[in-house]
């Protein structure tokens, strides 16, 4: 009887290696080149869905390119997503840019990240979407490893290193 090699599955700690490209920019917008591979438990939510569903299947040292929609990625961009704020808000002393990521609070306390959008003389449009909302994403992936999660792993929802 011979053992079958693991193939990506849920509760399973997948290893990978990616390249990320957004649609029409030739330039790498991310990649785990030159670092430890992605690691994550797969069919848990850790990853974006639509890539999360393309490694069904996949074994070590397999490669595969996955085009993820914006529905199955970071989603549409979202309008209501836009707020206009006073530029008074923010201090005097704060070199506000166009494309700046802010870490801000709501009124509970809850964190909240935005990005400058628009800078005005009186106000700054700040961006509540996810800086990729919107994109469709290229993804060049290798599985570099695959292994059963512990109990410990699937019980606090993350990979032990």
């Amino acid at each position: 009887m011979t053992d079958k090699p693991l193939t990506v599955a849920d509760d399973l700690v997948v290893s990978l290696d990616y390249t990320l490209h957004l649609e029409g920019d030739p330039e790498v917008f991310d990649t785990s080149e030159g670092q430890e591979p992605l690691e994550f438990i797969q069919g848990r939510g850790h990853i974006i869905p639509g890539l999360e569903q393309a490694l069904y299947g996949m074994a070590v040292g397999q490669k595969k390119q996955v085009v993820v929609q914006p529905e199955d990625g970071y989603g549409e961009l979202d309008s209501d997503a836009f707020q206009l704020i006073p530029r008074d808000t923010f201090p005097e002393t704060m070199d506000l840019e166009v494309g700046m990521g802010l870490e801000l609070q709501d009124e509970d306390g809850e964190a909240l990240e935005a990005y400058v959008a628009e800078l005005n003389p009186d106000s700054v449009m700040l961006d509540f979407n996810h800086p990729l909302a919107g994109e469709v994403l290229y993804f060049d992936v290798e599985v570099t490893a695959i292994r059963p999660a512990t109990a410990e792993e699937l019980e606090h929802d993350h990979v032990h290193d």
